[in-house]
């Protein structure tokens, strides 16, 4: 018997999920997982009377229920301290990047949602957008300058928490294309490659069609 259970969405569209998820599978936390697909419109019932925040991901483990990304990152963080970098000047940084990503770049999200399936290359590039994107790839650059050497992941070798919180950024700018950086680009093959990251594809290459929603498929 597994130790929980952790609530995800589609995993083509939920962003948020897929931080939570790569948190979890990281740690190595024995959960079931349960996928709750969306429902439009408005917030998705089923997800809605569940999650204390009416949101996924939402994860119940030995007695805690823990909602929010960030915050299942750290939960997970506790059972393997090493998905934080050792250092303490590196950890700070981390989670500092990682709270920044979770609060913010708002016209980022609007423009360019997250979609596994679809090929939005060229669009969603609004002004709002492209100074996320900008701000985004100066936050990787001075933080594999300062802290990545010996690895392809913004703190080195190890995929840390923080390339969990960025690897839904990485799906966006995989999916819609943007103009970036080599060492960007670079950066978003790394995440891709991750295996915990190729088996989130292959889940959502095989989520049936009746999941799909119109909303999220629509060409900006």
């Amino acid at each position: 018997m597994s130790d929980g259970t952790l609530y995800v969405g589609n995993k083509r569209y939920s962003s948020w999920s897929l931080r939570g998820w790569l948190a979890v599978r990281l740690a190595g936390l024995d959960v079931a997982e349960v996928v709750i697909p969306f429902t439009r419109p408005g917030p998705t019932p089923a997800i809605a009377r569940l999650s204390p925040n009416g949101l996924v991901p939402y994860l119940e483990h030995q007695g805690a229920r823990v909602w929010e990304s960030f915050a299942i990152c750290d939960y997970c963080a506790e059972f393997a301290p090493a998905l934080w970098p050792e250092d303490r000047a590196a950890r700070a940084h981390a989670r500092s990047i990682g709270a920044q990503m979770h609060a913010g770049f708002r016209d980022l999200r609007m423009a360019m949602w997250m979609n596994l399936g679809r090929d939005f290359a060229g669009l969603g590039r609004t002004p709002g957008a492209l100074a996320d994107i900008a701000s985004i790839e100066a936050l990787w650059a001075e933080t594999r300058q300062r802290y990545g050497a010996g690895g392809p992941f913004l703190f080195g070798a190890a995929f840390t928490m923080a390339d969990a919180m960025y690897a839904p950024v990485v799906a966006r700018f995989l999916g819609w294309k943007p103009a970036l950086a080599p060492a960007s680009q670079a950066y978003c093959d790394a995440v891709r490659a991750h295996p915990l990251v190729a088996a989130w594809y292959d889940a959502a290459a095989a989520e049936p069609e009746s999941w799909l929603v119109a909303d999220y498929e629509a060409t900006p």
